[in-house]
């Protein structure tokens, strides 16, 4: 068997590259060209900025939110506006306190044109009317809208005076027992403001010596609903924050209360771990610990704001004006989930999607049909959030542990839930005498605290568990299970494109393999074994791992289509994927666009490439589909004469996947299996509702369909594909 995760090692670029294939794909005989390397796209002739790019897709999930009635139900747009916040959020907690510590130690490294500074200048240019979009969006569109099935937020101005009254004895019940107030002055520091917390700011005055003392007020999450409701189980609601402004005298009494305004900080939640960490558990711990002191990244404040509270908050937080963003309207318009989440109002709802048992698993329902007897008839494909995750991938793991003859149980958990069945499983496994191993990514950003909370629970209960490498991220997503049959052994493995996490399962589209092919068996338990233990796979013999065989993989495999192209052959790559950053594998692209392959992208995300450019990259299109349910399946197919190969996996092209983590993507060998795949890929190309096409100047163009063309939702084609498939199936018990 052939390696197939590497072209061999060259001194120079300018050498030919001979590539080995596949077992089930020729090798080329005669060496040809690599495509060539680029140091970073600095250049913006051949690269959009990254975070302009991620800004753009935060702008379309927006823009779902301002679709008519008749496209997203009410609270389906009331859910993307949430999102936007959220995902608002995140960025600059995350991209925009990198690109700061960029500024601060000096770096003025361009990307797409853009330094670190002018980028952090170009996003608040560019975010700023966002979010004012989003402020009208929600008072002139959404809160009448809500209004007319009978969900209303007010102020305190338009309640009855029964209805004040019910409001504020709750708030004095509820409310006011909580609040802290911390002014400033002489022994009195500026009070530390927690990362993303809502705040009012307040100016009193003592009436006797006429001195004016600056307060703050923090609006409390979580123990209290953001909107308050005027009485128990009533849909009539009120901003906490308003509530509280109004009764600011009982936190200050004696005192006159001059005047108020909201705000918000956001901190640097972004960490590093050294490479010398000896604990990797504690040294995380010991960063979650600092995470919320990090440098403020955003301050929001509430338009109308005095000059006065402005300029004591800008001083305390020490923030340029580039970093201030004043909002007309309510801060932090993430908490408008608690309204989608309101019980009732099918009528303004997306129509509810239950998951489909996958046909195959139907009969494995039956006691005496277990999975692995399914998967030994032949590999078998899952599309979540279509095809069920807990009769497929929880059904495989807990089959696995009741099952006597399993031996071992292997897993990778990056991110997961309280709720999942899948981590206890191992517990279990753990108890009743099997190895038990869990791959536990305790670096992954936000999950970190759940993922050490499970580590120790594993940990307790005698499963091996490890935490991966210092110096990089375990993304890959796979199980391993070794069961005794016969003679020997044979290795079960699952490898999806999304994590084991039950809830995301429901609302984010990935992809999962089941196999029991010898050589996929036998590259992941490699994975498995340098992951755990010392040392340095020399090759896989299908599948393709980051950081060491998966970005050659994917760039020879490119090479071979523009060998192709060149010889006058079929040629064609169509990739899906969250992002595509990755100089190497952008400059491929490129390179094959000039050989005349036919190039069609299917980017969520930040997409850094350029398409459409003549003479570059005409042939290449990009598109985004941005839905009810998140696109997360990463797909690549390469098809280079008489061959065609197909992929899925847990990387994205970026240089965070390929080069700093440790990724997995596995070929789909099954006829089957593959067609399911690209006809996937397919219908997400042509998609035409909820579809974005990637313009060369760097607009994206929603696409819609033309005159006496047919509308084409991928999403919903998938959900009628996964019924009918469903009731082919009881029809045929």
């Amino acid at each position: 068997m052939t390696d197939t995760g590497r072209a061999p090692a060259r001194e120079s670029e300018d050498l030919p590259v001979p590539v080995t294939g596949p077992a089930h794909s020729p090798t080329p005989e005669d060496p040809f060209p690599a495509p060539r390397r680029s140091s970073d796209l600095a250049d913006p002739a051949r690269s959009f900025n990254r975070e302009i790019s991620w800004s753009d897709f935060n702008d379309r999930v927006l823009q779902l939110a301002e679709s008519p009635g008749d496209e997203q139900p009410l609270m389906e747009r009331l859910k993307f506006c949430s999102i936007y916040s959220s995902n608002q959020d995140e960025f600059f907690m995350v991209r925009v306190a990198g690109l700061l510590d960029q500024v601060d130690a000096g770096i003025e490294k361009m990307r797409g044109g853009l330094t670190p500074s002018t980028t952090i200048d170009a996003l608040h240019e560019k975010i700023l009317p966002q979010v004012h979009r989003q402020a009208r969006l929600w008072e002139d569109r959404l809160m009448p809208e809500l209004a007319d099935h009978g969900i209303r937020v007010v102020g305190l101005g338009e309640l009855t005076a029964d209805q004040r009254a019910r409001i504020d004895e709750r708030f004095r019940k509820q409310v006011l027992p909580v609040l802290t107030p911390l002014a400033v002055g002489l022994g009195r520091p500026f009070p530390y403001i927690s990362n993303l917390s809502l705040s009012l700011a307040v100016m009193v005055r003592d009436p006797e010596t006429e001195q004016d003392v600056f307060a703050r007020v923090k609006v409390p999450k979580g123990l209290t609903p953001r909107f308050f409701p005027v009485s128990e189980g009533d849909t009539t609601f009120v901003p906490l924050e308003e509530l509280i402004a109004a009764n600011l005298s009982e936190l200050f009494p004696g005192m006159e209360v001059v005047d108020h305004a909201c705000f918000r900080v956001t901190r640097d939640s972004d960490f590093e771990i050294s490479d010398e960490a000896d604990d990797l558990l504690e040294a995380v711990e010991a960063e979650l610990r600092q995470r919320r002191f990090g440098e403020v990244v955003r301050l929001e404040i509430q338009e109308g704001m005095s000059e006065e509270i402005r300029r004591l908050l800008v001083e305390a937080m020490n923030v340029a004006e580039r970093q201030i963003y004043t909002i007309p309207g309510m801060l932090d318009l993430t908490d408008l989930m608690q309204i989608v989440a309101l019980p009732g109002y099918e009528e303004i709802r997306d129509e509810p999607w239950t998951p489909v048992v996958q046909p195959r698993l139907i009969e494995a329902e039956d006691e005496e049909l277990d999975m692995f007897s399914v998967i030994r008839q032949g590999d078998l494909l899952v599309h979540h959030p279509y095809d069920s995750f807990g009769t497929s991938v929880e059904r495989f793991v807990q089959r696995a542990v009741e099952d006597p003859n399993v031996l071992a149980i292997k897993q990778t958990v990056y991110r997961t839930s309280d709720d999942s069945p899948l981590v206890p499983a191992l517990i279990t496994a753990s108890e009743r005498g099997k190895q038990a191993v869990c791959l536990v990514e305790i670096k992954a950003r936000f999950d970190e605290q759940a993922n050490i909370k499970w580590a120790r629970k594993l940990e307790r209960s005698g499963v091996h568990v490890v935490y991966g490498m210092p110096e990089m991220k375990t993304h890959a997503k796979c199980v391993l299970v070794v069961r005794r049959e016969g003679e020997g052994v044979r290795r079960y493995v699952h490898i999806g494109t999304g994590n084991y996490h039950p809830k995301t399962a429901r609302i984010y589209t990935d992809l999962g393999l089941f196999t029991c092919d010898e050589q996929i068996g036998a590259d992941v338990s490699e994975m498995f074994n340098h992951l755990t233990g010392y040392g340095r796979p020399d090759l896989y013999h299908e599948v393709l791992v980051a950081p060491n065989f998966m970005l050659d993989g994917i760039v020879a495999r490119i090479g071979l289509c523009i060998a192709a192209a060149k010889t006058g052959q079929r040629a064609q790559i169509r990739m899906k994927m969250n992002a595509l950053v990755h100089p190497r594998v952008i400059e491929a692209l490129y390179e094959a666009s000039q050989a005349g392959v036919n190039i069609q992208l299917n980017v969520r995300g930040a997409c850094c490439l350029k398409p459409g450019v003549p003479g570059m990259s005409e042939n290449i299109r990009v598109v985004s589909i941005v839905g009810r349910f998140l696109e997360h399946s990463r797909i690549y197919n390469f098809q280079y004469a008489e061959n065609e190969e197909v992929f899925i996996g847990s990387a994205d092209m970026m240089p965070r996947n390929l080069d700093n983590r440790v990724e997995l993507i596995t070929p789909i060998k099954d006829p089957d299996c593959r067609a399911e795949v690209l006809n996937d890929l397919e219908r997400c190309l042509a998609d035409n509702t909820n579809s974005w096409v990637l313009r060369s100047d760097g607009s994206w163009e929603r696409l819609a369909p033309g005159p006496g063309e047919e509308p084409r939702n991928v999403q919903k084609e998938s959900m009628a594909l996964a019924l009918a498939r469903a009731a082919e199936a009881a029809a045929a018990q």
